[in-house]
């Protein structure tokens, strides 16, 4: 059985048309008339905000020849590129004016969203016609700007009240983790969802071990998680094992999902589990026709309901896809009462090898971006519209962001090909200076930023390589994921519990939280 995402059959061909920008005339006589019919409070402050940006404009140019006081045609090409650039600014604030208060006295949510994204370009743009007047040959003058750090700001995690539960298991009593769908990722998710079900159920979740799953210790802190919530919680398959005297016996082994497979696993997997020395019973389902792909919304009370027990061990699985108090589960640090900022964390060495290599090579302020394209192509084809970009698309839409970031450099994650990468470099070029891409180059004994990883013999180990990209991604200032990946998803959970999480992060050309998360 493969660990693909089971969507990834039909491959569409949708791919998103890139936008072409749409140049508008206008007579501002023939703007009057209408716009005083549909002024409102809000249209006054808008217009304020235009008058506003075209008065400094105006002024810049005004001040930059007293300041410049020269007849060099430097400075006469810098004037003339400005006055350019207030034209492109008036005109886009104009087509502003009529695409968003044309149809409606009343500015709704999304309307007030659009404006406040228009006026940051053009705040951006306001920027450039500064430096662009103000640009002498020994220097520029200094003004004050709206600046990326003020845009781009910290998201506040305190401005919501977390709702929590008490993981206080029984020591007798004990849940077996399975997570067997997709890769590291899903099972990072699945993992944590069930953590949930086993603070539900007061029982110590067994995480599995690499002759069964993914070897977990080499990039999790797993005595982190006891550590955070005071007690022993968690306890890995090995010691599990030696507890129980190399002869466990799953005692209820309950599956959440019967279609497309009880549990979304096969014989192979159960004869592996048999191998370990575990023995069980036989395998059941909890609801006979909950389906992966259209999961129903369930609640404690029906964990409590369909997976309480007396028995001593029991297995669930394989919960990824379970739709279980959402809400409450997604929300930032998690559903489960703990002391620290978040409990599944990297592995020490996989953060200090992140600290090391962004002190290296990126420096404190930085993008971050997870570039998704191997395998991703059927996937996002088949949603309308597609989430699968040209690159010259993606490469406009990374500008903006790193424009908007006020940032000088990208981490780039990716399992892209040369090609792509190289085309993608090209073509990231911004005031006549290229946006540096930046990757984790190959080992190389005269760095020392991956010495802890060489030391340990965990170098070139593709668990820790994708969990370290996660960690430097969930490090940097702004971040740019990759819709429907659940490599983001669990960037983003990082960037929520560690709060590095900005008003700027967003998907990819996308802006907005997809509603299906598919494989990593």
């Amino acid at each position: 059985m493969t660990r693909d995402s089971p969507n990834e059959d039909d491959d569409h061909e949708n791919l998103i048309h890139q936008n072409k920008d749409k140049s508008a005339s206008f007579r501002i006589e023939e703007l009057q008339s209408p716009i005083r019919r549909r002024f409102s409070k809000g249209h006054y402050l808008f217009a304020a905000i235009v008058t506003v940006i075209s008065l400094v404009a105006t002024i810049y140019l005004f001040f930059s020849s007293k300041i410049c006081g020269t007849t060099s045609d430097r400075i006469k090409e810098s004037q003339l590129r400005a006055l350019y650039l207030l034209n492109k600014q008036r005109s886009s604030l104009f087509d502003l004016w009529k695409n968003t208060f044309g149809t409606s006295n009343n500015i709704t949510a999304v309307r007030f969203d659009q404006i406040k994204a228009s006026l940051l370009d053009q705040i951006t743009l306001n920027r450039h016609i500064k430096d662009t007047l103000l640009s002498t040959e020994n220097g520029t003058v200094s003004v004050p700007i709206v600046n990326g750090s003020e845009i781009c700001r910290k998201i506040d995690p305190k401005s919501s009240k977390r709702r929590t539960i008490e993981w206080k298991p029984d020591p007798n009593k004990f849940l077996f983790a399975i997570c067997l769908s997709g890769q590291m990722s899903n099972h990072l998710i699945c993992l944590e969802k069930h953590m949930f079900f086993a603070a539900v159920l007061n029982r110590v979740l067994v995480i599995p071990g690499s002759k069964f799953d993914y070897q977990y210790n080499l990039v999790l802190d797993i005595e982190h998680i006891n550590e955070c919530i005071g007690r022993k919680t968690v306890i890995s398959f090995e010691n599990f094992m030696e507890l129980k005297k190399n002869h466990a016996r799953i005692d209820k082994f309950i599956c959440y999902f019967s279609i497309p497979l009880p549990c979304y696993t096969d014989e192979d997997h159960l004869k592996q589990l048999k191998s370990l020395g575990i023995s069980m019973g036989k395998v059941e389902t909890a609801w006979k026709s909950e389906d992966i792909e259209n999961p129903s919304p369930t609640t404690v009370k029906d964990v409590e309901e369909k997976f309480g027990t007396k028995e001593d061990v029991i297995a669930i699985g394989d919960v990824f896809f379970a739709n279980v108090e959402k809400d409450w589960v997604l929300q930032p640090r998690g559903p489960i009462a703990h002391k620290c900022k978040i409990l599944i964390e990297p592995s020490k060495l996989i953060l200090l090898t992140a600290q090391r290599f962004i002190q290296t090579f990126l420096g404190s302020g930085f993008v971050a971006l997870h570039f998704r394209r191997h395998g991703f192509l059927k996937f996002c084809n088949a949603k309308k519209p597609s989430c699968f970009y040209p690159i010259p698309q993606a490469a406009d839409c990374i500008r903006q962001m790193v424009e908007k970031a006020n940032t000088s450099v990208i981490y780039l994650s990716t399992d892209a090909a040369e090609s792509e990468t190289s085309l993608l470099q090209s073509m990231l070029v911004m005031n006549g200076k290229t946006i540096p891409l930046v990757k984790r180059p190959p080992r190389d004994s005269a760095e020392k930023w991956d010495s802890l990883l060489y030391r340990h013999g965990l170098d070139g180990d593709d668990q820790v390589e994708a969990m370290l990209d996660k960690t430097i991604c969930a490090m940097a200032s702004v971040f740019i994921g990759a819709p429907g990946s659940t490599f983001t998803e669990d960037i983003l959970r990082l960037r929520k519990g560690w709060e590095t999480a900005s008003s700027c992060d967003e998907y990819l050309c996308h802006g907005e939280e997809p509603n299906f998360i598919a494989g990593d």
